[in-house]
């Protein structure tokens, strides 16, 4: 049996006994049904994984010895701020999970004109919650060991507005550059994904305005949980870690 690899929100430390959070023990002890003296993997975010070992599981507890920590590095040298604009249903959790394990460092949800999701209130804050979630869901599974940021909802423009110094990249049908002719030795991308209608003229005008670098996929027609994946994929083979 593998071993269960579990998020722990707090920093971890050798030789200390814990509580896993909520979530974490609701999963060790109800659905996997482990008992003390079994094995986790634990990890905090701080790109180190913890052995640990159960010490009592009850219905509602699950405590836990850390023995010992190891560095274990799978971030992408390629750092990619994913800026999607949101999708219906489950689509939008799809493109978070699929992102996160294909490398993806930071999505920031996005308001565009074609937008068909209106969220506002404690509906938009749960929302986030569950994104992140997922996010975390999706490290425990593939292994990464720093979690990804799910930042606010943001308008398309006041994000394209953003300056950190990234290589922004904006999907276009018609475009002449392709992700095989950007410079070799980007570290940091910014990458525009639109809704299921796509952007308007007038934001693409805008993202032109803001240097956006228009970038053809391929000679066809994408959904946007599609295009989002796809791009990824490519970035990481031309300047990330997959091969």
């Amino acid at each position: 049996m593998r071993v269960p690899r579990i998020y722990h929100p707090e920093p971890l430390q050798i030789n200390t006994t814990i509580s896993l959070c909520d979530d974490a023990a609701n999963h060790v002890g109800r659905v996997l049904r482990m008992t003390a003296g079994q094995q986790l993997e634990l990890f905090d975010g701080s790109n180190h994984i913890f052995n640990a070992e159960i010490t009592e599981a009850t219905k509602k507890n699950v405590f836990v010895r850390v023995l010992n920590s190891t560095l274990d590095d799978r971030e992408s040298p390629l750092d990619i701020h994913l800026g999607q604009v949101m999708s219906r249903g489950e689509k939008m959790e799809f493109t978070i999970q699929k992102s996160v394990e294909l490398g993806v460092n930071t999505i920031t949800p996005l308001l565009s004109e074609r937008c068909g999701v209106r969220l506002d209130g404690e509906r938009l804050e749960k929302k986030l919650q569950q994104w992140q979630k997922i996010a975390i869901a999706a490290c425990e599974q593939s292994g990464r060991n720093r979690i990804p940021v799910i930042r606010p909802v943001q308008s398309l423009e006041a994000w394209c507005a953003e300056n950190d110094g990234a290589f922004k990249i904006n999907l276009h049908p018609r475009a002449s550059e392709s992700i095989n002719t950007l410079p070799a030795d980007l570290k940091h991308v910014r990458l525009l994904i639109g809704p299921e209608g796509g952007l308007s003229a007038d934001e693409i005008a805008m993202t032109a305005n803001y240097q956006f670098t228009d970038i053809l996929l391929g000679p066809r027609v994408l959904r946007t949980e599609t295009t989002a994946l796809t791009a990824i994929t490519a970035l990481q083979v031309r300047l990330g870690d997959l091969g």
